[in-house]
């Protein structure tokens, strides 16, 4: 079915799209609730930003490595098992993450993490585009639901760590995972409908590599120009956003007045007052505003070349990105402001780069393509957090922006090579 076509979502659709919302929303919830669990690691383990970022980028960096296995396993068995036993690998994370007694075992209980959660997305997003015949509207409502989870997450574990040492905040994590899962498995759909609606199946289309040089002659098939060009997209898109959020809330905090001394909200000298971190909730709500985006983003799939959407997205973040901390320094209303468009914008991007990869890849191979996608977005871009440690080390956090509106500006670039020269499925 074309994204260009719009219509009423069938229960199938509906089926679907609540099962990846719910799984999406709890990978976010653990994905950037660990950024503010750092803020505290940084003080009780006496690391620097450059260390824990890079302990940090390892986990985050098998969030996206492991998507490409997890792509040929999607194609070859199908979506639903996988998403489960990729809730249960990252509950299963954060008990072990809730014993660490430093730098090393955070960094081993991260990984573990990370490979969990490298299945969600060629899982959930292969789903979506062969079993979704709203594809555009199911990336938009998946999309929604992951930045409520990537809201939620870091608020959750803020609020939670007023009340309780940061280790059992951690145990108590583990909940959203035995939540989803017990929901998940409730879900019924056909995973195929999209692709039989159009008169075909995935079947016709579908030949899972069962070797190596099979999977290397279906990634050579797969990697045309135009799917090329994409995936240097979806990289710059990587780097940019966790070389932006990964150190986000200890960035705010250095622009944010004293509002607890302010508002009196705690007694001066309670726990509460030493734990209550404004510049947490306000990277909590820059990341809620995301969903605005997000929906916007999927929307607009429907409605224009994918291409054009990616080029003014990435233009306007480079923009941003460089007006950034002159906005921040000017006051707490200017702060704010920016830090809401930073939000949309960042991730609105995500259902654009998601509905494009599904216009320069095969049905058949679609997990494999969106395993691609996230070994680059995640696994790649996982050392934007590392940059991003190296240059607050090194230079003004000023300069740290600016650097990182590189990424952007290289993506408005591809984005205009592929609407361009891409030809697409």
């Amino acid at each position: 079915m074309s994204t260009e076509q719009v219509g009423e979502m069938t229960d199938n659709d509906r089926s679907i799209t609540g099962f990846v919302m719910i799984s999406h929303a709890v990978v976010h919830t653990y994905e950037l609730s660990i950024p503010i669990l750092m803020v505290i690691w940084i003080t009780e383990f006496g690391v620097s930003t450059a260390i824990l970022g890079t302990a940090v980028a390892v986990g985050y960096g098998l969030f996206g490595i492991g998507a490409l296995p997890a792509g040929v396993l999607v194609d070859r068995f199908g979506s639903r098992e996988l998403v489960l036993a990729c809730l249960a690998g990252m509950g299963g994370s954060f008990l072990l993450l809730s014993a660490a007694q430093g730098i090393v075992t955070i960094t081993l209980a991260l990984c573990v993490w990370g490979i969990a959660a490298s299945v969600y997305h060629p899982a959930g997003l292969s789903l979506i585009s062969t079993g979704v015949e709203q594809r555009g509207t199911g990336f938009a409502y998946h999309g929604m639901a992951g930045n409520f989870g990537i809201a939620f997450g870091p608020l959750l574990t803020a609020v939670l760590l007023l009340f309780f040492d940061w280790r059992l905040v951690t145990a108590l994590l583990v909940a959203p995972a035995m939540i989803a899962i017990a929901y998940a498995v409730t879900a019924s759909f056909d995973e195929t409908a999209a692709v039989e609606t159009d008169g075909g199946s995935i079947e016709d289309d579908r030949d899972s590599p069962s070797s190596l040089s099979a999977f290397v002659a279906d990634s050579r098939a797969l990697f045309t120009l135009g799917f090329t060009v994409v995936m240097l997209v979806v990289m710059m898109n990587g780097l940019f956003y966790r070389g932006t959020l990964t150190f986000l809330p200890d960035v705010l905090s250095d622009f944010l007045p004293d509002v607890t001394a302010q508002l009196q909200l705690f007694d001066p000298d309670s726990p509460m007052a030493e734990e209550f971190d404004p510049a947490s909730y306000l990277y909590a709500g820059l990341l809620m505003v995301g969903m605005a985006g997000q929906y916007v983003g999927g929307k607009l799939t429907d409605r224009i070349p994918t291409e054009t959407g990616l080029a003014v997205i990435f233009g306007s973040l480079a923009v941003v990105a460089v007006l950034f901390v002159p906005a921040a320094q000017a006051g707490t209303t200017t702060l704010v402001l920016v830090s809401v468009v930073l939000g949309f914008l960042l991730f609105s991007l995500q259902p654009m780069y998601q509905a494009t990869i599904a216009e320069y890849s095969p049905p058949g191979d679609r997990g494999l393509s969106y395993g691609y996608t996230y070994l680059v977005v995640f696994g790649i871009g996982a050392t934007g957090a590392a940059i991003a440690g190296y240059l607050l080390e090194v230079t003004t956090v000023m300069g740290t922006f600016v650097a990182l509106a590189a990424f952007p500006v290289l993506g408005c670039l591809f984005a205009l090579l592929l609407y361009r020269y891409g030809e697409r499925r």
